[in-house]
C-alpha cells in the first residue's frame, strides 16, 4: 500500500481556513482525514475533544516535547499546539491522505523533519490585509491585545508565504477549494504516473 500525502495547509489567522477545507474535505475522492492537534488550551462550548483537537494539560503537552512524539509544536497566545507524530503516520501507513492545519512555525518544523516527495505545502492568502483585518476584528472571542498579536502575527506569516509550494488566494472559499483538490489530485497522479 503507497503512503498517503501530507498536505501542509497554513495561512494567517482570519484568511478563511476552515471554511475552505470544509468544501476540500468533503470530496470522497482524495481519501483525505484532517489531523487532529493537541492543545493546552481550554475547550470552547462547541468543541468535541479528539475531534477538534486534543485537549490536554500542560503536564501531558510537556511529556510529548520530551518524548520528542510531535511532528511540530508551537506556543501561540500562552497556550501550546502540537501534531502528534504517531497519530498522523498511522493515517498515512494506511495510505490516507492526511491534512494538517497548521501555524507557519509548525508548517517550517514539518518540512524540516520530513523531506520526501509525499508532501504537499499550500499557503492561503486573503484578497487584501485590509479584508483579513476586519474579519479578526469582527471576532467578538478575544481582547483587544489578542486580536493585536493575531494582526501582527498575520504580517509575519503573509512575508513567508513563499516558502511554500503552492499560494492560493481566498477570494471565493468554493473556488480556492477547487484550487486545492486540483493541487492534491495533480500530485497523486503524479505518483501513480511517476
Amino acid at each position: 500500500m503507497k503512503t498517503g500525502l501530507l498536505i501542509i495547509i497554513s495561512g494567517p489567522s482570519g484568511v478563511g481556513k476552515g471554511t475552505v477545507l470544509k468544501h476540500v474535505m468533503a470530496d470522497d475522492s482524495l481519501n483525505l482525514a484532517f489531523s487532529v492537534s493537541m492543545t493546552t488550551r481550554p475547550q470552547r462550548a462547541h468543541e468535541v475533544d479528539g475531534q477538534n483537537y486534543f485537549f490536554v494539560s500542560k503536564d501531558v503537552f510537556a511529556d510529548y516535547v520530551k518524548k520528542d512524539a510531535f511532528l511540530e509544536h508551537v506556543e501561540f497566545v500562552g497556550n501550546s499546539y502540537g501534531t502528534p507524530r504517531e497519530y498522523v503516520e498511522s493515517l498515512r501507513k494506511k495510505g490516507i491522505n492526511v491534512v494538517l492545519e497548521i501555524e507557519v512555525e509548525g508548517a517550517k518544523q514539518v518540512m524540516r523533519r520530513i523531506r520526501d516527495q509525499k508532501v504537499v505545502t499550500i499557503f492561503l492568502i486573503p484578497p487584501t490585509f485590509e479584508e483579513l483585518e476586519k474579519r479578526i476584528l469582527g471576532r467578538s472571542t478575544e481582547s483587544a491585545e489578542a486580536i493585536n498579536e493575531r494582526l501582527e502575527k498575520a504580517k509575519r506569516e503573509l512575508s513567508e508565504k513563499f516558502l511554500y509550494q503552492h499560494i492560493v488566494l481566498n477570494d471565493d472559499p468554493l473556488r480556492a477549494a477547487d484550487e486545492i483538490r486540483s493541487i492534491i489530485r495533480n500530485k497523486l497522479n503524479t505518483r501513480i504516473i511517476g
